[in-house]
This record gives C-alpha cells, sequence and structure tokens, in this order.
C-alpha cells in the first residue's frame, strides 16, 4: 500500500546508489539543434534508460515511496465522446500496491503520473539536474528551473488533445508512442479555449475534431528520444506498447507573460461580458494585459473553472483489467 506521509521514506536507499557516472544525458545533440531548441518541433537523443532508475524495479519502489497527493492514476474515458474523446478519469490507488500499480499500466486501462518525481526524490533530482545542466551548456539558456514528471502508461492509454501552459520536454524511456502534433492557429487553439484552460487548475484539454488529423505532424517516438516543441502546441498522444516517460515543464518570460494576458482576457469575458482576443491585440496590449494578470491572480475576479476532481473507479489487483467503476466521490487523498 502507498504511504499516505508527504514524507518519503528514503531510509532503505543508501546514497551511494544514486547514478553518479559521467555518461552524457544527451546525445546527438547539434548546432542545427540549438538553433532550433524551442522554435521548432525538434528531437533528440537521451541517456536516461542508463541510469537504472526507469527499470520495472525501480518504478514500484518510486510508486511505493511518492507522495500520494502527487500521484494520479487514471484511465481513458469513451472514445467516441464528440467533444473530449478518451478524457481522463481519476481513479483510488490507496489499497493497490507498487507492484500492482505498475501491473495495472502494463495489463489493463491505466496511466500513471508520478508528478514531480523528478524534484521530489534527491536519486532522480540528481538525473534532472545532469539533463539540463547539459541543457543549459547546448543553448545559452541558463533560466531553467524544471519540473519533471514520470508517466507510467499502458498500451491503449490516450493522452487527450490537450497543450501546456509552459515549455514542455517529452523524455521517453521505454515503449513506443505516436505523438500527434498540430498548428499553432485559432482554428487549432482558439483564444477562448486557451482562457479556458487557463482559468482551470485540473484540465489542459481543447476541442478536438478528427479532422484536425490531416493538418498534424506525426512522430513515432522510439525509446531513447526526447522531443520538444513550440509552446503551447496542441498536442495528443497513442501509446502504442507499454510506456515509459519523463515529461519536463520549465516557465519563460514568454510563458507567463502569456498565461497573465490570457487570464486577463478570461476575466474580461466572464466578469464583464467583454470580447478580447490576444490572437488580434498588438505588442503594447498583450503587455499591459499581462501586468495586470499578474495583479488579478492574487484577486477574487480572476474567474476559477476548475471542477471537483471526481473519483470514478479504483485500481483492483483481481480484475482482467485493474479497473473497477465506483461511485463518484471526490477526491481527497
Amino acid at each position: 500500500m502507498l504511504n499516505d506521509t508527504t514524507q518519503n521514506d528514503l531510509s532503505h536507499q543508501d546514497e551511494d546508489s544514486y547514478p553518479t557516472d559521467n555518461t552524457a544525458m544527451l546525445n546527438d545533440w547539434t548546432d542545427a539543434k540549438s538553433d532550433a531548441f524551442q522554435k521548432e518541433i525538434m528531437s533528440f537523443g537521451h541517456n536516461l534508460d542508463g541510469t537504472g532508475l526507469f527499470t520495472d524495479e525501480a518504478l514500484i519502489s518510486l510508486l511505493e515511496r511518492h507522495p500520494s497527493e502527487k500521484l494520479d492514476v487514471c484511465t481513458m474515458g469513451a472514445a467516441d465522446h464528440p467533444m473530449y474523446p478518451n478524457k481522463f478519469r481519476t481513479g483510488d490507488f490507496r489499497e493497490a500496491s507498487g507492484k500492482t500499480l505498475l501491473n495495472a499500466a502494463k495489463a489493463g486501462r491505466v496511466w500513471i503520473n508520478v508528478r514531480q518525481a523528478m524534484n521530489v526524490h534527491p536519486e532522480y533530482k540528481a538525473v534532472l539536474d545532469r539533463m539540463y545542466g547539459e541543457l543549459a551548456e547546448k543553448t545559452g539558456n541558463r533560466a531553467f528551473n524544471p519540473r519533471g514528471g514520470i508517466l507510467i502508461s499502458s498500451p491503449v492509454a490516450r493522452v487527450p488533445y490537450h497543450f501546456d501552459k509552459t515549455e514542455t520536454i517529452l523524455w521517453h524511456v521505454r515503449g513506443q508512442k505516436r505523438i500527434y502534433l498540430y498548428p499553432l492557429t485559432q482554428k487549432f487553439i482558439s483564444d477562448t479555449a486557451y482562457e479556458s484552460v487557463v482559468s482551470n487548475a485540473l484540465e489542459d484539454d481543447l476541442p478536438y475534431d478528427k479532422s484536425f488529423d490531416a493538418d498534424a505532424e506525426i512522430i513515432d517516438l522510439a525509446e531513447g528520444t526526447a522531443l520538444t516543441w513550440p509552446l503551447n502546441s496542441p498536442h495528443r498522444v497513442d501509446n502504442q506498447t507499454f510506456c515509459v516517460s519523463v515529461t519536463t515543464e520549465y516557465s519563460t518570460r514568454e510563458s507567463g507573460a502569456k498565461n497573465a494576458a490570457m487570464l486577463t482576457n478570461a476575466t474580461l469575458r466572464h466578469r464583464f461580458g467583454m470580447d478580447p482576443s490576444y490572437h488580434r491585440d498588438g505588442d503594447l496590449t498583450r503587455r499591459v494585459k499581462s501586468i495586470a494578470g499578474r495583479i488579478l491572480r492574487k484577486t477574487p475576479l480572476a474567474p476559477d473553472t476548475s471542477k471537483p476532481d471526481m473519483v470514478t473507479f479504483r485500481v483492483d489487483g483481481t480484475v482482467d483489467d485493474y479497473v473497477v467503476d465506483v461511485e463518484p466521490f471526490q477526491r481527497s487523498f
């Protein structure tokens, strides 16, 4: 059973077992990739698998130790929903061991996000520091303050159409994933949809239409490959096999300013019935709205469109797909 405490019990792990070799975390990096970083869809090689932190045994230990409030165990909803296909459902994992959770991800319909695992646990934090230390050297960007989670997901896992509010890198370690990346235009990510996500603490989903796929760049992501894309690019993910990945994010001046301006527009729309548009705004208006958004964020005026996180299933190792529906209740763990 997972620990209820928010403190990690690392007493069984000697610090000497932390990865200390000098193997580079990045490989096949070029000057062209430095130029494309944060501007284009680009991939590069990495050596995370060599750390030993993503084996079955290491992941079971991680799941047993990780704070429950930073662990999300989900399954996918119906694939034929007209606007939000494969929408995630929250699960109750409190009676499941780390081994059961890993088996559920391998055999069932389960997707696990070990949030901030790369920050919370010292052995993983040491690797995160090496990853971004090398990125800083390659790109000249010294302002990284990354947060990193570990995704453990079943062969049938589908991440819905969404976007990230911060700069993101997906470091794939085990299995095969297919990524669909879409253009940064109003057709694929409208201002109103962006505003809805900025004012929602739990969801990043966007309205999706199957016709969008005609304009998608489709990438089959192999083990040992990392993928990054321009800020806010809409995307979705289909697993081809059981997968383990690290997803890292970091805020930049650009992402912070845009999110704050979008929050101002969400406030104007929800509170005052106006029809603002970041897409139509000029640079000066965006800067003014960004300043206003940082202020609004601290006031009751900023809209909060979040809904309660409702638990609709529990993980049960005695059934084939490990998913048993329950009467919905609000998550409090």
